[in-house]
């Protein structure tokens, strides 16, 4: 995939924070670090809004989905 190059501004200390890190080899480069902080922040964003869709659900409606046809079988189940 085709990489461009964007500019960050950030302040000095999460920029020695960062070094750090490729210093210590936990990250191969200064881009490699953003790189996977964006990916990381932008996986739980997707990850926080399936959460959100999730909660607009209603609980009720939701079991009376997954029940639907249960009734008629309910006396054919085994007891445990």
């Amino acid at each position: 995939m085709a990489k461009t190059k964007v500019a960050v501004s950030r302040d000095e200390s999460t920029l020695q924070r960062r070094d750090q890190l490729v210093a210590d080899a936990v990250f191969p480069s200064r881009s490699h670090a953003i790189q996977v902080a964006v990916e990381e922040k932008l996986a739980r964003m997707d990850q926080s809004r399936l959460a959100r869709e999730c909660a607009k659900l209603d609980p009720a409606c939701e079991k009376a989905f997954a029940e639907e046809g249960f009734s008629e079988d309910v006396a054919a189940w085994p007891a445990y």
